[in-house]
């Protein structure tokens, strides 16, 4: 099927932020299937646990307060970050011990407090089941075409064995943001592990180009699992011979597409959904969207959400 509308490109962004508008507990009846997930002394909601889950597993009642659709990690008003860390580790234990947790990834994602600092850190893999904020790197690596002003851009093709979306297409580069990682950091550390990029053309020549945020209701074991994600988007021009190669078993390969090409793959789904709107801010940006819905396709890229947001990279464009 071949889409090059802008309109086909807008429901690519909203099939992914597909979280029903508003975001306020107080008018938003989806919020209803879950309990807020709260930290004792933290005067926010930092997530949303589905009820089923709620229901379904025993939270140990030392280290929960479960009560009028809240609940509450049980930790001293004065705790460390590594001491929340610690509190809630023996829970996300028993989530796997239950076979509700699956696909551990032995990495942590931080969790943020309203004032911006990490409160805690959690299992990657667990941090769907909480609904808490993630956040993930990406980079679109492209070239210029001397004859042309529409750019190529160099798409992955993510492995077979890949745990996630498997044999679908990818963004040039791309990775969650780990604790402790900035932005830039993880984005250069993944372009060289997956993609063989010299790490000297990217510091001198990587541009940060945005931060879009969505909130995404996600079908995993039975439970619909809420996840807002923030990620920061990455450019490079390749030029003189350089060209991305397969450097580990993330990627199966790369090749070099045009923009009515990569419509189209975005049209049938082919791309992994999250990579996809990468590639749709990008076509936005350099204004290869052609129709009426621009505004409102950035607009969908840029979701406010009901949660505290850091911003890793101050705002700058």
């Amino acid at each position: 099927m071949s889409t090059s509308t802008s309109t086909s490109m807008y429901q690519v962004v909203a099939d992914l932020d597909n979280f029903p508008y508003p975001t306020t507990s107080n008018d938003n009846p989806i919020l209803q299937n879950y309990h807020a997930f709260r930290i004792a002394g933290i005067p926010k909601t930092l997530g949303y646990v589905p009820n089923e889950l709620i229901t379904t597993f025993p939270w140990p009642s030392d280290t929960w307060s479960i009560s009028n659709n809240t609940i509450t990690l049980l930790t001293p008003p004065t705790a460390t970050a590594s001491t929340r860390t610690a509190i809630l580790l023996p829970t996300i234990q028993a989530l796997v011990s239950h076979g509700i947790l699956r696909g551990w990834r032995n990495e942590t994602f931080p969790l943020y407090g309203p004032d911006g600092t990490i409160i805690l850190e959690i299992e990657r893999a667990a941090s769907a089941l909480f609904g808490i904020v993630t956040y993930g790197v990406q980079m679109l690596c492209y070239t210029q075409p001397q004859d042309s002003n529409t750019p190529l851009l160099w798409i992955a093709k993510r492995s077979s064995l890949k745990q996630t979306y498997p044999g679908m297409l990818d963004t040039t580069a791309a990775g969650g943001l780990s604790t402790g990682l900035p932005p830039r950091e993880a984005i250069m550390r993944e372009a060289t592990e997956e993609a063989g990029i010299p790490g000297d053309l990217m510091r001198g020549e990587m541009r940060f180009v945005d931060r879009i945020s969505y909130f995404h209701v996600n079908m995993e074991g039975g439970m619909e699992l809420l996840q807002p994600e923030v990620e920061y988007l990455y450019e490079l021009r390749l030029e003189g011979g350089v060209v991305p190669r397969p450097s580990d078993s993330e990627v199966e390969d790369f090749r070099l597409w045009g923009v009515q090409e990569v419509k189209e793959a975005l049209g049938e789904g082919r791309f992994k959904p999250n990579s996809a709107v990468v590639v749709v801010d990008f076509l936005l940006r350099r204004g290869l969207l052609d129709g009426e819905d621009g505004e409102r396709i950035r607009e969908r890229l840029h979701r406010d959400l009901p949660l505290p947001v850091v911003d890793h990279e101050g705002g700058r464009v």
